[in-house]
């Protein structure tokens, strides 16, 4: 490798193709260099989840293939942010942010910063009703790849009690993701 240089060009189509089948739930993402100051992600679908990412810092997205949408949620109530094929959009930190992959073969380039120590990621579930937070875990992340997978047990090994909301006393569904969004959109409709 030349000294002025990081790491030597790969072919992105190629990495993609090489590695499509290691896009699997919870989040359907792989992390393209392991050692750098950025995560690099590509984040396949479908993939629809129940879980919301607070980020410390900012994230990058470019919509590359097919389309997708972030939930979001903010002044008190859910947002939907469509993001197209073709679409970038820079997300800054704190926002509360559910990404949601409907379509399948739909691939998603991500760029987040390494984070310092001490700057704590947190997934958390909140009710589909009223928005009111059931459970959050922070956590120093590491490995987007390899830190998440065990919130996500921890999240749906609790009970239905755990996980009842104490504002409107909704049930979250766990795992069950379907649950969850028909919830959201007869909320929503009413």
């Amino acid at each position: 490798m030349d000294k002025h240089h990081y790491s030597p060009p790969l072919n992105f189509k190629r990495w993609i193709d090489d590695h499509q089948h290691l896009l699997q739930p919870p989040v359907n993402n792989q992390q393209i260099w392991q050692d750098a100051d950025y995560m690099v992600t590509i984040v396949g679908g479908p993939n629809q989840r129940t879980d919301f990412h607070d980020d410390p810092m900012e994230e990058f997205f470019y919509q590359f293939k097919g389309n997708a949408h972030l939930l979001i949620w903010d002044r008190g109530r859910y947002e939907r942010l469509d993001l197209r094929e073709g679409d970038i959009y820079l997300m800054a930190p704190h926002v509360i942010h559910s990404p949601q992959r409907p379509e399948p073969g739909s691939l998603c380039l991500v760029i987040e910063r390494q984070r310092p120590q001490g700057s704590l990621d947190a997934l958390q579930w909140s009710c589909a009703r009223c928005g009111t937070v059931i459970k959050r875990y922070e956590m120093q992340l590491s490995s987007i790849i390899h830190d998440l997978p065990p919130v996500y047990q921890q999240f749906y090994a609790t009970s239905d009690e755990q996980r009842r909301c104490s504002n409107c006393g909704e049930i979250h569904p766990g795992s069950d993701w379907q649950a969850w969004h028909r919830t959201h959109e007869a909320v929503k409709h009413s």
